[in-house]
């Protein structure tokens, strides 16, 4: 347990990041299972629309440091991988 004044706030604020940062994290998987749903569903337009919602997410959650920005390119090259081959098939 903190003991000093400084400690206690420094624990304070870690809740209160980590409490935002699960929140954010969140939202972010949210909308790639969106995408992902629409994919499997084979509703093309649908998974494009979802997937230019999640893209900005995804880069501005890489830019702020919640994930890495080579996991945010790498999400975002598979699910337009997928978009465009369900496209293909269409």
């Amino acid at each position: 347990m903190a003991n000093s004044p400084q400690a206690i706030k420094r624990a304070r604020q870690n809740d209160d990041h980590r409490a935002h940062n699960a929140s954010r994290r969140s939202m972010l998987r949210t909308a790639v299972k969106r995408v992902l749903a629409a994919i499997r569903a084979g509703d093309a337009d649908t998974a494009g629309t979802s997937y230019r919602a999640a893209v900005p997410l995804l880069d501005r959650m890489a830019a702020r440091g919640l994930i890495h920005k080579n996991t945010a390119a790498r999400h975002k090259s598979r699910l337009n991988k997928r978009i465009h081959a369900l496209r293909q098939a269409a």
